[in-house]
């Protein structure tokens, strides 16, 4: 490259490719992107380091052959060490060096999902609020039906008695669930600290090996150079808890893998709507091989009240989500059967002398 500050200073993922398709150079965003340093991946076949959900080797090649620039859109791209993103690939020959090409990536995905978020938190805000409002006017005459049942049970006989249990079970299991709405809408702001995340999944780990996951195999792969994050200690582990209890359940009885891995993703930002950008690096990834998500719901898991599972209330994944969105990161799903993958993007606390806001 005739000069290296512009190609390291390019937003977006980009990668320099020979006339035999192997890499001969990548910019630090497409390092993060593959999540890969340029030692490992320069001297390495184009398509052994990336993989692109359409068929797009041969179009690849009539541009090299007619010089001719290519755009792809909407396409899921991903590597061996990262889920797949929709993205839009911009690939050019590089002038006066003939046969290599530029590749450019963009991914699609963070722009739809900050859209999809500021619309889900606005959707939950009005929902959990309505539902605060239905759980305190409800339970008050649910205690009354209780007591009311309990009173009746003392002249009853045996056969009527299974009513009167049926009643105050069902009462008992509804105030449950209005109690379970009421700590959704009081979860408190976080408190902000620096925060080793692999303490946080550590005892999440040993949490869930003890109860719910007990049929589990959690396996720890860890970056050990991941910096400090910023967050709330208590409410992040809230956060893995669920999403570990999530994926046992969906594993059954007979149980099943859970992989916990962490990275640093250091090209990884956020661009709000006020044009202010948000640097989000540390990744946090929960994988499992379970059956995946039901199909009709997996664009809406973070919703309110959407539920894969008999008689769930849909408000873990709702509750993932407002903690996440708080603490200003992002999260994301993937699933297909036999592989679904939670990622979890956070912003890593300020260095010792420099400001304590991850805005940028």
């Amino acid at each position: 490259m005739s000069d290296p500050s512009i190609w390291a200073s390019l937003p977006v993922p980009a990668i320099l490719i020979d006339g035999q398709d192997m890499i001969l150079d990548v910019n630090a965003a497409a390092e993060g992107f593959l999540n890969a340093s340029a030692k490992i991946v320069i001297a390495t076949p184009l398509w052994d380091q990336i993989a692109i959900d359409a068929p797009l080797e041969e179009a690849f090649g009539r541009a090299r052959d007619q010089g001719t620039p290519l755009f792809v859109n909407d396409v899921d791209v991903g590597s061996g060490q990262r889920a797949p993103l929709q993205c839009a690939l911009h690939i050019a020959p590089l002038v006066g060096a003939p046969g290599q090409m530029i590749m450019m990536i963009s991914p699609r995905e963070l722009a739809g999902r900050m859209t999809q978020n500021h619309t889900v938190k606005s959707a939950a805000k009005s929902a959990i609020g309505m539902a605060e409002m239905l759980a305190h006017e409800i339970k008050n005459p649910l205690a009354g039906i209780t007591g009311a049942a309990q009173l009746l049970s003392m002249n009853l006989s045996a056969g009527d008695l299974e009513l009167t249990d049926l009643i105050v079970e069902e009462s008992r299991r509804i105030v449950k669930l209005l109690e379970q709405v009421e700590q959704f809408g009081n979860l408190q702001t976080p408190d902000f600290k620096p925060v080793n995340i692999h303490d946080v999944l550590d005892r999440a780990r040993r949490s869930a090996l003890l109860g719910f996951g007990a049929a589990m195999k959690i396996v720890e792969d860890y970056d050990p150079s991941l910096p400090l994050a910023l967050g709330d200690p208590d409410q992040l582990l809230q956060v893995i808890l669920n999403l570990l209890k999530n994926a046992s359940e969906a594993a059954g009885d007979a149980g099943g893998t859970i992989r916990l891995h962490s990275y640093f993703e250091h090209s990884f930002r956020l661009r709000r709507a006020d044009g202010s950008g948000q640097s989000l690096p540390l990744q946090i990834e929960i994988i499992d091989d379970g059956p995946g998500l039901p199909e009709h719901i997996k664009g809406d898991v973070f919703d309110p009240f959407v539920s894969g599972k008999e008689n769930g209330t849909g408000l873990g994944l709702a509750l993932v989500s407002k903690i996440i969105s708080d603490h200003g990161g992002w999260i994301s799903v993937t699933s297909v059967p036999g592989q679904t993958i939670f990622r979890i993007s956070l912003p890593r606390a300020s260095k010792p002398g420099t400001a304590t806001t991850t805005q940028e």
